[in-house]
């Protein structure tokens, strides 16, 4: 199987409907934490950041700075968040973060 659908793939299915069953932020959390490193968390972490202050226009630099990441993660935050598969947008709707 090519890299490129390994995100796609029966195994990656199963682990988003295992994530599904979580019903709690400390049982995510506790999931989460087994499944990634704890530098993989924040930089998930800060991804989601980034696209919270992206949907409220704010420049890539000053989200940079304030996260502490690069610019070019901004931009592939912004990259996803404006031309990706609609997650992020769905999230932040649902939290009620845009119109």
């Amino acid at each position: 199987m090519k890299q490129g659908k390994k995100w796609d793939s029966q195994e990656a299915n199963e682990l988003y409907a295992a994530i599904l069953k979580l019903k709690t932020t400390v049982e995510c959390r506790r999931f989460f934490r087994d499944l990634c490193t704890p530098e993989e968390l924040v930089d998930m972490a800060d991804r989601f950041q980034a696209a919270k202050l992206l949907i409220r226009d704010i420049d890539y630099r000053d989200i940079a700075g304030r996260l502490k990441v690069s610019t070019t993660t901004v931009a592939r935050v912004a990259q996803w968040l404006w031309g990706g598969m609609g997650g992020y947008q769905l999230v932040l709707q649902r939290l009620g973060l845009t119109k």
